[in-house]
């Protein structure tokens, strides 16, 4: 049963990181790679390794997402 749902983390790892790389919209984008490192902190959770998890929920999904939302919205929209 434990490896089912490795499998399908696996499956939504693969998932979202090939949706970041298709995505054109940058926000879009963050989003969905913010929704990656959440994945990725169930991970290694269930490899054991709590403190790494909450790293990754912090740095990755937290700051990381934030920062990448901020710079963003900083920038302005060319269309040719």
């Amino acid at each position: 049963m434990i490896w089912r749902l490795d499998v399908l983390l696996l499956l939504f790892l693969i998932a979202t990181a090939l949706a970041v790389v298709r995505t054109k919209d940058l926000l879009a984008a963050a989003l969905i790679f913010s929704g990656y490192s959440l994945i990725m902190c169930i991970v290694w959770q269930q490899l054991g390794a709590p403190d790494i998890a909450l790293t990754e929920a912090a740095v990755g999904a937290g700051l990381t997402t934030v920062l990448f939302i901020v710079t963003i919205s900083k920038t302005t929209r060319r269309e040719e």
